[in-house]
């Protein structure tokens, strides 16, 4: 059995996956008040890892871990979302899937911290 919605093929593909993503990140910053936040995070901390970073090691550390939370949060955001298409009731599953989705956007964010921490230690203390 073939999937109807799976014929497109080349550059048509491209173009139309590359609308999907936008109208996905779009909905994500308009419905999505932690990736809004995030976002804006990164905003503002991009122009300080090149500040911070010693290298283009370091900023590329610095912004990928800020990227990172950006698309566990999209994942998280897409989990939420397939859950609560399939009903609102209180389901032990539903509350799993969940949990685990935002136990993977904490610790993306731990790591992004840490990440920062440690630039932060490298360029003032040792």
């Amino acid at each position: 059995m073939s999937n109807p919605h799976k014929g497109r093929t080349g550059l048509d593909r491209i173009l139309r996956a590359a609308g999907y993503s936008w109208a996905g990140l779009r909905a994500a910053y308009s419905g999505e008040s932690a990736f809004r936040q995030e976002v804006w995070l990164m905003v503002l901390a991009t122009p300080l890892a090149f500040w911070l970073g010693q290298g283009w090691v370091e900023v590329a550390l610095l912004i990928g871990s800020l990227l990172l939370v950006l698309i566990v949060e999209l994942l998280n955001s897409g989990i939420e979302a397939a859950i609560d298409r399939v009903g609102f009731e209180l389901h032990d599953l539903s509350k799993r899937a969940k949990d685990l989705a935002s136990a993977a956007v904490m610790l993306a964010l731990l790591l992004a911290g840490g990440v920062w921490a440690a630039a932060a230690y490298h360029r003032f203390i040792a």
